[in-house]
Protein backbone atom coordinates (compact mmCIF):
# COMPACT_ATOMS: atom_id res chain seq x y z
CA UNK A 1 0.00 0.00 0.00
CA UNK A 2 1.21 3.41 -0.53
CA UNK A 3 3.24 4.86 3.01
CA UNK A 4 3.09 1.38 4.71
CA UNK A 5 5.10 0.96 7.21
CA UNK A 6 7.84 -2.24 6.82
CA UNK A 7 8.00 -4.27 9.78
CA UNK A 8 11.42 -4.43 10.86
CA UNK A 9 11.78 -7.89 10.65
CA UNK A 10 10.63 -7.91 6.77
CA UNK A 11 13.29 -4.70 5.75
CA UNK A 12 16.15 -6.95 4.76
CA UNK A 13 13.55 -9.31 2.91
CA UNK A 14 11.84 -6.60 1.74
CA UNK A 15 15.23 -4.78 0.63
CA UNK A 16 16.56 -7.90 -1.54
CA UNK A 17 13.13 -8.48 -3.33
CA UNK A 18 13.56 -4.74 -4.06
CA UNK A 19 16.48 -6.13 -5.97
CA UNK A 20 13.94 -7.04 -9.00
CA UNK A 21 13.49 -3.64 -9.39
CA UNK A 22 16.75 -1.84 -9.86
CA UNK A 23 18.61 -5.00 -11.68
CA UNK A 24 18.73 -4.71 -15.19
CA UNK A 25 19.38 -8.27 -15.21
CA UNK A 26 20.82 -11.59 -13.52
CA UNK A 27 24.42 -13.35 -14.58
CA UNK A 28 23.41 -17.14 -14.58
CA UNK A 29 25.23 -19.60 -15.61
CA UNK A 30 27.52 -16.56 -17.46
CA UNK A 31 24.58 -15.71 -19.33
CA UNK A 32 22.36 -12.20 -19.16
CA UNK A 33 18.93 -12.30 -18.32
CA UNK A 34 16.04 -9.88 -17.29
CA UNK A 35 14.42 -10.24 -14.78
CA UNK A 36 11.43 -8.75 -12.86
CA UNK A 37 10.97 -4.76 -11.97
CA UNK A 38 7.98 -2.58 -12.33
CA UNK A 39 8.21 0.22 -14.50
CA UNK A 40 8.22 -0.40 -18.14
CA UNK A 41 10.56 -4.42 -17.53
CA UNK A 42 10.62 -7.27 -19.06
CA UNK A 43 10.31 -9.79 -16.34
CA UNK A 44 12.38 -12.47 -17.45
CA UNK A 45 11.22 -14.62 -20.94
CA UNK A 46 9.17 -17.86 -20.32
CA UNK A 47 12.42 -19.72 -21.69
CA UNK A 48 14.26 -19.09 -18.61
CA UNK A 49 12.73 -22.45 -17.40
CA UNK A 50 14.16 -23.86 -19.54
CA UNK A 51 17.22 -22.04 -20.15
CA UNK A 52 19.10 -22.80 -16.88
CA UNK A 53 18.94 -25.92 -14.59
CA UNK A 54 17.82 -25.85 -11.86
CA UNK A 55 20.26 -25.83 -8.64
CA UNK A 56 17.82 -28.33 -6.42
CA UNK A 57 18.42 -31.27 -8.14
CA UNK A 58 15.81 -33.92 -5.81
CA UNK A 59 12.59 -34.62 -7.47
CA UNK A 60 10.24 -35.06 -4.66
CA UNK A 61 6.89 -36.94 -5.40
CA UNK A 62 4.41 -34.06 -5.49
CA UNK A 63 0.65 -34.19 -6.56
CA UNK A 64 0.51 -30.74 -8.12
CA UNK A 65 1.23 -30.52 -11.80
CA UNK A 66 3.29 -27.65 -12.32
CA UNK A 67 5.82 -26.64 -9.17
CA UNK A 68 8.38 -23.96 -9.08
CA UNK A 69 10.81 -22.62 -6.12
CA UNK A 70 12.02 -18.94 -7.02
CA UNK A 71 14.83 -17.05 -5.88
CA UNK A 72 13.35 -13.22 -6.13
CA UNK A 73 16.93 -11.90 -4.81
CA UNK A 74 18.67 -13.12 -8.05
CA UNK A 75 16.19 -14.59 -10.30
CA UNK A 76 16.94 -17.85 -10.03
CA UNK A 77 15.23 -20.92 -10.36
CA UNK A 78 15.76 -23.28 -7.71
CA UNK A 79 13.20 -26.38 -8.58
CA UNK A 80 10.82 -26.63 -11.37
CA UNK A 81 8.65 -29.21 -12.33
CA UNK A 82 6.57 -28.30 -15.67
CA UNK A 83 7.01 -24.42 -14.39
CA UNK A 84 5.68 -23.02 -18.05
CA UNK A 85 2.75 -25.06 -18.65
CA UNK A 86 -0.20 -22.92 -18.46
CA UNK A 87 -2.78 -24.11 -16.13
CA UNK A 88 -6.09 -22.69 -14.67
CA UNK A 89 -4.99 -20.13 -11.81
CA UNK A 90 -8.33 -19.65 -9.21
CA UNK A 91 -8.24 -17.20 -6.86
CA UNK A 92 -4.06 -16.75 -7.02
CA UNK A 93 -6.04 -14.12 -9.59
CA UNK A 94 -6.54 -11.94 -6.68
CA UNK A 95 -3.32 -11.18 -6.41
CA UNK A 96 -3.04 -9.00 -9.87
CA UNK A 97 -6.75 -7.72 -8.46
CA UNK A 98 -5.51 -6.25 -5.65
CA UNK A 99 -2.54 -4.74 -7.67
CA UNK A 100 -4.36 -3.26 -10.41
CA UNK A 101 -6.59 -1.32 -7.73
CA UNK A 102 -3.83 -0.13 -5.81
CA UNK A 103 -2.18 1.15 -8.51
CA UNK A 104 -5.12 3.22 -9.56
CA UNK A 105 -6.57 3.66 -5.95
CA UNK A 106 -5.60 4.59 -2.40
CA UNK A 107 -6.60 1.60 0.08
CA UNK A 108 -8.35 4.49 2.08
CA UNK A 109 -10.85 5.12 -1.06
CA UNK A 110 -14.82 4.04 -0.27
CA UNK A 111 -16.61 1.58 -2.33
CA UNK A 112 -20.32 0.93 -2.26
CA UNK A 113 -21.16 -2.94 -2.52
CA UNK A 114 -23.43 -3.31 -5.63
CA UNK A 115 -26.03 -6.37 -6.83
CA UNK A 116 -23.27 -7.42 -9.32
CA UNK A 117 -20.36 -7.82 -6.61
CA UNK A 118 -22.28 -10.34 -4.77
CA UNK A 119 -22.50 -14.13 -5.22
CA UNK A 120 -25.53 -15.12 -3.27
CA UNK A 121 -23.43 -18.93 -2.92
CA UNK A 122 -20.98 -17.00 -1.26
CA UNK A 123 -21.85 -15.78 2.33
CA UNK A 124 -19.37 -13.29 2.54
CA UNK A 125 -21.49 -11.25 4.79
CA UNK A 126 -21.26 -8.05 2.32
CA UNK A 127 -24.63 -6.50 1.34
CA UNK A 128 -25.49 -4.23 -1.70
CA UNK A 129 -25.30 -0.58 -0.11
CA UNK A 130 -22.31 -1.53 2.39
CA UNK A 131 -19.68 1.27 2.06
CA UNK A 132 -16.15 -0.47 2.62
CA UNK A 133 -12.80 0.90 2.42
CA UNK A 134 -10.60 -0.42 -0.41
CA UNK A 135 -8.05 -1.37 1.76
CA UNK A 136 -10.72 -3.81 3.85
CA UNK A 137 -12.01 -5.28 0.89
CA UNK A 138 -8.21 -6.50 -0.03
CA UNK A 139 -7.90 -7.88 3.04
CA UNK A 140 -10.82 -9.66 2.97
CA UNK A 141 -10.46 -10.94 -0.79
CA UNK A 142 -6.78 -11.98 0.48
CA UNK A 143 -6.52 -13.75 3.38
CA UNK A 144 -10.29 -15.32 3.46
CA UNK A 145 -10.04 -15.12 0.00
CA UNK A 146 -13.57 -13.55 -0.51
CA UNK A 147 -14.77 -13.49 -4.44
CA UNK A 148 -17.28 -10.62 -3.28
CA UNK A 149 -14.77 -8.36 -1.53
CA UNK A 150 -12.12 -8.45 -4.63
CA UNK A 151 -15.61 -8.14 -7.53
CA UNK A 152 -16.23 -5.27 -5.68
CA UNK A 153 -12.06 -4.27 -5.61
CA UNK A 154 -12.12 -4.66 -8.93
CA UNK A 155 -15.47 -2.48 -9.78
CA UNK A 156 -14.24 0.10 -8.13
CA UNK A 157 -11.61 1.24 -11.17
CA UNK A 158 -14.74 0.97 -14.01
CA UNK A 159 -15.55 -1.27 -16.74
CA UNK A 160 -11.87 -1.55 -17.91
CA UNK A 161 -10.43 -3.17 -15.10
CA UNK A 162 -10.34 -6.26 -16.79
CA UNK A 163 -8.19 -4.82 -19.67
CA UNK A 164 -6.12 -3.34 -17.05
CA UNK A 165 -5.45 -6.47 -15.68
CA UNK A 166 -4.17 -8.61 -19.18
CA UNK A 167 -2.43 -5.47 -19.92
CA UNK A 168 -0.40 -5.47 -16.76
CA UNK A 169 0.12 -8.99 -17.47
CA UNK A 170 1.64 -8.20 -20.91
CA UNK A 171 3.85 -5.20 -19.30
CA UNK A 172 5.57 -7.80 -17.00
CA UNK A 173 5.95 -10.23 -19.57
CA UNK A 174 3.65 -12.85 -18.23
CA UNK A 175 3.30 -14.80 -21.24
CA UNK A 176 1.26 -17.70 -19.72
CA UNK A 177 -0.97 -15.25 -18.14
CA UNK A 178 -4.39 -13.83 -18.97
CA UNK A 179 -7.49 -12.68 -17.13
CA UNK A 180 -11.25 -13.26 -17.94
CA UNK A 181 -12.77 -12.02 -14.32
CA UNK A 182 -10.48 -10.47 -10.74
CA UNK A 183 -11.45 -13.74 -9.06
CA UNK A 184 -10.28 -16.70 -11.10
CA UNK A 185 -13.50 -18.41 -10.31
CA UNK A 186 -14.36 -20.73 -13.59
CA UNK A 187 -16.36 -19.27 -16.00
CA UNK A 188 -17.92 -22.40 -17.16
CA UNK A 189 -17.58 -26.30 -16.99
CA UNK A 190 -14.63 -26.07 -19.34
CA UNK A 191 -13.17 -22.67 -19.26
CA UNK A 192 -11.71 -21.00 -16.00
CA UNK A 193 -11.42 -17.15 -15.06
CA UNK A 194 -7.61 -17.08 -15.28
CA UNK A 195 -4.84 -18.97 -16.61
CA UNK A 196 -1.25 -18.83 -15.61
CA UNK A 197 2.01 -20.44 -14.79
CA UNK A 198 3.87 -21.52 -11.85
CA UNK A 199 6.68 -19.67 -13.16
CA UNK A 200 4.68 -16.30 -13.97
CA UNK A 201 2.70 -17.05 -10.37
CA UNK A 202 5.86 -16.52 -8.39
CA UNK A 203 7.54 -13.55 -10.18
CA UNK A 204 3.48 -12.45 -9.71
CA UNK A 205 4.07 -13.32 -6.15
CA UNK A 206 7.33 -11.87 -5.47
CA UNK A 207 6.70 -8.19 -7.20
CA UNK A 208 3.27 -8.11 -5.03
CA UNK A 209 5.42 -9.01 -1.76
CA UNK A 210 7.69 -5.95 -2.58
CA UNK A 211 5.05 -3.30 -3.66
CA UNK A 212 2.76 -4.30 -0.56
CA UNK A 213 5.08 -5.78 1.88
CA UNK A 214 2.06 -5.35 5.05
CA UNK A 215 -0.53 -6.16 2.99
CA UNK A 216 0.45 -9.56 1.74
CA UNK A 217 2.00 -10.17 5.45
CA UNK A 218 -1.49 -10.88 6.74
CA UNK A 219 -2.39 -13.61 4.80
CA UNK A 220 -0.08 -15.05 8.07
CA UNK A 221 -3.09 -14.41 10.43
CA UNK A 222 -5.71 -16.94 11.24
CA UNK A 223 -8.93 -15.03 10.42
CA UNK A 224 -9.63 -11.58 9.04
CA UNK A 225 -12.08 -9.20 10.23
CA UNK A 226 -13.25 -6.00 8.72
CA UNK A 227 -15.55 -3.18 10.25
CA UNK A 228 -18.55 -2.22 7.87
CA UNK A 229 -20.51 0.08 9.17
CA UNK A 230 -21.18 -0.98 12.58
CA UNK A 231 -21.07 -4.93 11.54
CA UNK A 232 -17.89 -6.27 11.77
CA UNK A 233 -17.08 -9.38 9.28
CA UNK A 234 -14.33 -12.50 10.90
CA UNK A 235 -13.92 -15.16 8.13
CA UNK A 236 -10.94 -17.81 8.36
CA UNK A 237 -8.06 -17.83 6.39
CA UNK A 238 -7.62 -20.09 3.77
CA UNK A 239 -4.28 -20.89 4.08
CA UNK A 240 -5.00 -21.93 7.66
CA UNK A 241 -2.88 -25.12 7.55
CA UNK A 242 0.36 -23.37 6.65
CA UNK A 243 0.13 -20.91 9.42
CA UNK A 244 2.26 -22.78 11.19
CA UNK A 245 5.12 -23.18 8.83
CA UNK A 246 8.18 -21.62 10.20
CA UNK A 247 9.35 -18.09 8.23
CA UNK A 248 6.38 -17.97 6.47
CA UNK A 249 6.05 -14.68 4.94
CA UNK A 250 2.81 -15.09 3.22
CA UNK A 251 0.71 -16.90 0.85
CA UNK A 252 -2.42 -17.02 -1.33
CA UNK A 253 -4.39 -19.87 -1.85
CA UNK A 254 -6.81 -20.77 -5.35
CA UNK A 255 -9.16 -23.90 -5.58
CA UNK A 256 -11.93 -24.64 -8.25
CA UNK A 257 -12.89 -27.52 -9.66
CA UNK A 258 -10.93 -27.22 -12.53
CA UNK A 259 -7.85 -25.78 -11.23
CA UNK A 260 -7.86 -28.20 -8.47
CA UNK A 261 -5.76 -27.05 -5.51
CA UNK A 262 -3.40 -23.64 -6.51
CA UNK A 263 -1.32 -22.29 -3.32
CA UNK A 264 1.72 -19.68 -3.84
CA UNK A 265 3.56 -18.83 -0.81
CA UNK A 266 6.82 -16.81 0.36
CA UNK A 267 9.18 -18.07 3.13
CA UNK A 268 12.64 -17.15 4.33
CA UNK A 269 14.74 -20.03 3.18
CA UNK A 270 16.82 -18.55 6.09
CA UNK A 271 17.05 -15.21 7.97
CA UNK A 272 15.77 -12.29 5.61
CA UNK A 273 16.22 -14.60 2.76
CA UNK A 274 13.11 -15.36 0.99
CA UNK A 275 12.22 -17.45 -1.53
CA UNK A 276 8.85 -18.20 -3.65
CA UNK A 277 7.44 -21.71 -3.89
CA UNK A 278 3.99 -22.21 -6.36
CA UNK A 279 2.38 -25.52 -6.78
CA UNK A 280 -0.18 -25.62 -9.14
CA UNK A 281 -3.40 -27.92 -10.18
CA UNK A 282 -2.71 -30.19 -7.14
CA UNK A 283 -5.96 -30.99 -4.84
CA UNK A 284 -7.88 -29.33 -1.90
CA UNK A 285 -5.73 -30.84 0.53
CA UNK A 286 -2.67 -32.03 -1.43
CA UNK A 287 -1.49 -28.29 -2.14
CA UNK A 288 -0.40 -27.72 1.18
CA UNK A 289 1.06 -31.22 1.89
CA UNK A 290 3.04 -29.99 -2.00
CA UNK A 291 3.90 -26.89 -0.51
CA UNK A 292 5.76 -28.00 3.16
CA UNK A 293 7.78 -30.65 0.45
CA UNK A 294 8.81 -27.69 -1.90
CA UNK A 295 9.77 -25.95 1.64
CA UNK A 296 11.80 -28.84 3.04
CA UNK A 297 13.80 -28.96 -0.10
CA UNK A 298 14.50 -25.72 -0.60
CA UNK A 299 15.81 -25.26 3.26
CA UNK A 300 17.83 -28.97 2.95
CA UNK A 301 19.39 -27.70 -0.14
Amino acid sequence: MRGVRIPRTRQTAVALTCALVVSAGAVIGGTTIAILHRDGFDAGPAAAVAAFPPTITAQPALIGKAAIIFDPTDGRILFQKNADMQLPLASITKLMTADIVLTAESPDTRVTITPSALAPEEGSGLKVGDVVTLGELLRLGLVASSNDAMQAAAESLGANYIDRMNRTARDLGFTETYFRNPTGLDVSADTSGAYSSAYDVARLAALFYKQYPTLFEQTQQSSVSIHVGDRVLTKPATAAPLLTTPGLIGAKTGYTTLAGGNLVAVFDREIDHPLVAVVLGSTRDGRFDDMQTLISIARKN
